[in-house]
């Protein structure tokens, strides 16, 4: 990004800046209300026709920070979209950009974000030992030390570590992770991002990874009465998937059908490789149970809704 060759006719300033990064909030509003597949085409076209000249562009050097920064955001969010549709190798090409640009704008709260994102892939995909040393790593090069910051990070190293069977570091960090929590929420300002509900959800996994299913339950339990209007409908599926699953491993079959008949009442309108392979799951998983008529149901609709949109 340093030899960029620049355009001598093209010129940025903070319209253009504030440009990027009220579209890349729209496209975070428009991904986590339908999905990685509906957001991310937009987002991976606004990058190449948009972005991309503008990085080439004549600017201060304040400016082409600021746009580096905005861009590298944006290459970051393509990439988590990415994961929610499946495509994992592309969502890690976005990811390594977005490092390169964080880098070149000595933007460290991005750099530490996508460390973090790819923590979070590396997890969701089962991969215990890469997610902690990408979580540490996140929370190495971040250069916050709020609560809110602290909690964001701590939480995912919690996770990390429960997937790769480190349970005494889990629970060492989840509790960092509380008291960061409490803390943050105990201040008279607005309080956004990881929050109560957001540490519910990561103590439900944690106690997931490490064998207690049913305390995963009471805390996804937790999680739902916790959420409010910054919390988005992506999530609340894709969560709600997880109860439903580990409701049925417990043997609470029409607690877990209920679940999962609730998410397809919302599933229309969604757009996302990972909805779409949770629920892909329900009929072998109901197998077991073809006679009660409460899962054929289940199963019927799950079958009917997951036909190509």
């Amino acid at each position: 990004m340093e030899a960029i060759r620049i355009d001598p006719q093209r010129r940025i300033g903070q319209r253009e800046i504030q440009g990027v990064t009220k579209m890349t909030d729209r496209l975070m509003d428009l991904y986590s209300e339908f999905g990685g597949r509906y957001a991310r085409p937009m987002a991976a076209a606004f990058l190449v026709n948009t972005v991309a000249p503008n990085l080439k562009a004549n600017a201060s050097d304040e400016n082409r920070k600021a746009m580096l920064s905005a861009a590298a955001f944006l290459s970051y969010l393509t990439g988590w979209m990415a994961v929610d549709e499946g495509a994992h190798g592309r969502a890690q090409q976005y990811y390594v950009k977005s490092l390169e640009l964080a880098g070149v704008g000595s933007d460290r709260m991005t750099y530490c974000h996508v460390l973090r994102g790819m923590s979070v892939q590396a997890a969701n995909l089962g991969h215990g030992t890469p997610a902690v040393r990408l979580a540490n790593a996140a929370a190495e090069s971040s250069p916050d030390s709020t609560p809110r910051m602290r909690a964001f990070l701590t939480g995912q190293q919690a996770h990390a570590y429960a997937l790769a069977g480190e349970k005494v570091n889990a629970f060492n960090s989840l509790r960092e992770a509380e008291r960061a929590v409490n803390q943050a929420e105990s201040r008279p300002e607005t309080f956004g991002g990881f929050n109560s509900a957001t540490l519910a959800y990561i103590t439900a996994q944690v106690r997931n990874a490490l064998g207690d299913t049913k305390g995963s339950i009471e805390s996804l339990n937790e999680h739902f009465p916790l959420r409010d209007s910054t919390d988005k409908q992506l999530t609340k599926l894709l969560f709600s998937s997880f109860l439903a699953e580990r409701q049925l491993k417990i043997g609470h079959l029409e607690a877990a059908c209920t679940t999962w008949n609730s998410i397809l009442d919302e599933y229309p309108a969604i757009h996302s490789g990972r909805i779409d392979a949770q629920l892909a799951k329900v009929p072998s998983l109901l197998s077991p149970y073809r006679l009660n008529s409460t899962a054929q149901i289940t199963v019927e609709r799950s079958r009917e809704l997951l036909l190509p949109k």
